[in-house]
């Protein structure tokens, strides 16, 4: 599935929602295209190991390459993926908390995504794996789309599903499915280490998703949570 938009106007031009996509776009140009992907990952992602002090060669702090490391990307894929995911997401939930604070959501979820991912890989993973460096800005964008789901979710979503239906998907239908397959994936990876999962740090995307739900709640009194809290009936936002 792809979401594509909302088909809601903002009021406000997403100036922050622009800026960490230029941002990305620049990292990757600027930086990784003439450095190479792997010398570029290998001196900017992050590694568990670091934490712990056990990595096998030496690395930068982890609090660097944790906050670089959410602006650098595998791929083409990899970055045009996670930008389409931004712009859909990311541009209604600054309109509703502001750039301030719709900054600050997606830099703690960022960095509650890699922590997560980190405490995983230390816990129960093999240092060989717990050396191997993470990137991406998935784990932040995933706090994006927790907090959308709590600030609309009864929006619909008009969505891809392949091989090329449009449906319109309520967030509340839409985006507790994804949060499941990445919890259900993650959770198979790890009982199931011989497999290959392509890379995926799926507990980056459960930690940022939570740290962003919760993030929301707190800095909306009309989060669905806290509407279902005064007993409106959970409809913080109207169906669009």
């Amino acid at each position: 599935m792809l979401p594509l938009t909302d088909a809601v106007k903002p009021r406000r031009f997403p100036w922050v929602t622009v800026a960490l996509v230029g941002v990305n776009v620049a990292v990757w140009l600027a930086y990784q295209l003439p450095a190479g992907l792997e010398e570029s990952v290998d001196e900017i992602g992050f590694r568990a190991c670091s934490v712990a002090g056990d990595c096998t060669e030496p690395t930068r702090s982890w609090l660097l390459t944790a906050t670089v490391s959410m602006f650098a990307h595998g791929g083409w894929a990899h970055l045009v993926g996670n930008m389409v995911f931004l712009v859909v997401f990311g541009i209604r939930v600054e309109d509703r908390l502001r750039p301030a604070r719709y900054l600050l959501l997606y830099l703690v979820s960022g960095y509650a995504a890699t922590a997560l991912q980190g405490g995983v890989e230390l816990a129960w993973m093999t240092d060989e794996d717990t050396n191997i460096p993470g990137i991406g800005a998935s784990g932040a964008i995933s706090g994006v789309l927790g907090a959308y789901l709590v600030l609309f979710p009864f929006t619909r979503i008009l969505t891809v599903v392949l091989p090329m239906f449009f449906l319109r998907i309520p967030a509340l239908g839409l985006l507790p499915v994804w949060f499941a397959l990445q919890a259900l994936e993650g959770t198979y990876g790890l009982a199931h280490p011989e497999e290959e999962f392509a890379g995926i740090a799926f507990f980056a995307h459960v930690g940022g998703f939570l740290a962003g739900a919760v993030l929301a709640t707190l800095m909306a009194s009309e989060s669905w949570p806290r509407a279902l809290g005064r007993g409106s009936g959970g409809r913080a936002t109207a169906p669009v």
